[in-house]
């Protein structure tokens, strides 16, 4: 009986589950869609949506979650344009396609892709300042503070 199991294993343990999962969410999110094993597409799918609609409530705790789960370039790419995009959709951010098995081993291979979302609705992220020449001309001074007390 399978009662209380959750998910597949595809033949990892728990830890590189885990990060084969926010590895294949990161590289989903930074570029739009992901061609790998029917098995790994459907893995992924569930947890990719359910990032998406976390990123979608813009709460401070949330954002730290998914700051730990996903890479930096991912992460600000879902919270600033993917998830502003899906504000009106409920669910179904994502679609799985079959492609032709792969040729060294036959695997059922697939491509997991975001559906359209409305690209005008991206949050506009306020960029630091330039760094001032005071600014530079100390960290410079430093620098050969350093480099002239080590030899």
């Amino acid at each position: 009986m399978k009662h209380s199991v959750f998910g597949q294993r595809l033949s990892r343990d728990t830890k590189a589950r885990k990060a084969l999962l926010n590895n294949l969410a990161s590289s989903l999110i930074v570029h739009g869609h992901l061609e790998t094993t029917l098995a790994k597409a459907k893995f992924a799918q569930g947890y990719v949506e359910k990032l998406v609609s976390q990123a979608k409530k813009d709460n401070l705790n949330r954002n730290r979650i998914l700051a730990s789960k996903l890479r930096t370039d991912a992460f600000a790419k879902l919270v600033n344009e993917i998830s502003p995009g899906f504000e009106a959709r409920l669910g179904g951010y994502t679609r799985i396609i079959k492609i032709a098995a792969r040729r060294g081993d036959a695997a059922k291979m697939a491509k997991l892709e975001f559906l359209e979302w409305d690209k005008t609705k991206t949050k506009l992220v306020a960029q630091s300042k330039p760094k001032t020449k005071k600014v530079l001309k100390k960290k410079e001074i430093k620098n050969e503070k350093r480099k002239t007390s080590r030899h």
